[in-house]
């Protein structure tokens, strides 16, 4: 097989060839740790069965990894710019398919319909632009697309509120939106100086593994998520006071917010952070007959 994509030399050789610069609005990072990405694909635990959605491949560092690891592999690329190169560097890999969009605009249950037929085991395998981590993660998860789940790298500060548990001070909105689709864990560190341009920050690995139920069961999944932005709107505040304040009509209702916290039995002073998934679950259940 031809040498990997992800060493320091080959790397320069590729940029150079192609005369290419990176993009800082694109939060272009390449990776060029040949065993990193070897970790990072084999969290995922592929067979030569499974489908492998890439996004932001950059010069095809981790999509040469997952070609080899995979039946397929979809990747979506923003910078048209990268295409020649892909191309290029993955022309061994019959098995890759570059697809030039956004992935935050792309229909990926379409793409998923389209590239993946007969493949039943799909991984959403990332080094993650950093600028739009949350939107990518999000969109994935809300579009309850038919996959096993997430191997991405992100910022290490992104994955720790991603994978913290209650009663810490990473554990917020996000935390409890991941989780409640998904089993979140960090699971490696990756230090700055294996990637070129290096990036400020020191990334993490984490894999989310979709629930075959949701975490909790609510009655309304929106309003659920209203009452936990809410209840984290000023993280020194008490609940009662991010949720009068947060919630439509918040002020006006105090007393059945009140009510709602008591049938939870949930003290109004506590702090949006000490609560569980399913404190929250059922605290939006009992306020959410009070907001409809």
């Amino acid at each position: 097989m031809d040498k990997d994509i992800a060493t320091p030399v080959r790397t320069r050789a590729i940029l150079e060839k192609y005369g290419f610069s990176f993009k800082k609005s694109l939060g272009q990072n390449f990776l060029i740790d040949t065993n990193i990405l070897k970790k990072i694909v084999s969290f995922a635990e592929l067979t030569d069965e499974s489908g492998a959605i890439e996004i932001g491949p950059g010069i095809g560092a981790l999509t040469e990894q997952l070609a080899r690891s995979s039946k397929k592999t979809v990747a979506f690329e923003i910078d048209q710019r990268l295409l020649p190169i892909l191309q290029d560097t993955l022309s061994p890999y019959p098995n890759v398919k570059v697809i030039h969009n956004d992935v935050l605009k792309a229909d990926v249950g379409e793409v998923i319909a389209a590239e993946f037929a007969g493949i039943s085991d799909l991984m959403v395998v990332a080094n993650l632009p950093y600028y739009v981590t949350t939107p990518i993660i999000m969109k994935l998860l809300e579009e309850h697309l038919p996959i096993r789940g997430i191997v991405c790298m992100l910022q290490k500060e992104v994955a720790d509120r991603i994978s913290a548990k209650p009663g810490t001070k990473d554990y917020g909105s996000l935390s409890i939106a991941v989780q409640y689709y998904t089993e979140a864990e960090t699971v490696m560190i990756v230090p700055k100086t294996v990637f070129v341009p290096q990036p400020n920050v020191d990334s993490a690995v984490i894999r989310l593994t979709r629930r075959e139920n949701r975490a909790v069961q609510v009655k309304d999944e929106n309003f659920f998520f209203q009452v936990t932005k809410a209840s984290f709107a000023q993280r020194r505040k008490t609940l009662l006071n991010n949720l009068t304040s947060g919630l439509p009509d918040g002020k006006q209702k105090k007393e059945e917010i009140l009510a709602a916290l008591a049938a939870s039995g949930i003290e109004p002073s506590r702090r949006g952070e000490t609560l569980s998934l399913e404190e929250f679950g059922r605290l939006s259940d009992e306020l959410y007959a009070y907001f409809q």
